[in-house]
């Protein structure tokens, strides 16, 4: 299985940046494809991105399109999301997960494992 911990959220202001990161335990996270997901108060989870298990293949929503960049770096087991250009609706706790089915999947119940989330707040 798989342990995935979070880090590098923290408070922005708006039009500032974060990247954060996302570690993975054991030998096999090459063989996961991985996804980022963000819950506000109040409001569903929902999807922000996904990527390919070599870091290939990247899939985005709409709301990040272009601001949002996913990364992984296999040889270190970490996943990675850099922010830019940040907005007050950005504002969630955000999630790592990883799904064993391909990328680009954008649906909770796909992912296997999730991290405990880490706080990205953003003031305008």
């Amino acid at each position: 299985q798989v342990q995935l911990a979070e880090s590098g959220g923290g408070l922005v202001l708006a039009g500032g940046s974060l990247r954060l990161s996302c570690a993975a335990s054991g030998r096999t996270f090459s063989s996961w494809a991985m996804g980022w997901f963000r819950q506000a108060p109040g409001k569903d989870r929902e999807f922000v991105a996904t990527i390919s298990r070599g870091g290939s293949s990247t899939y985005y929503a709409d709301s990040v399109k272009g601001r949002f960049t996913i990364s992984r770096d296999n040889a270190k087991n970490t996943m990675y999301l850099q922010m830019i250009s940040l907005k007050p609706e950005d504002t969630a706790v955000y999630y790592c997960a990883a799904t064993p089915s391909d990328w680009g999947r954008v649906r909770m119940d796909e992912y296997r494992y999730w991290g405990q989330g880490t706080q990205v707040t953003v003031s305008s």
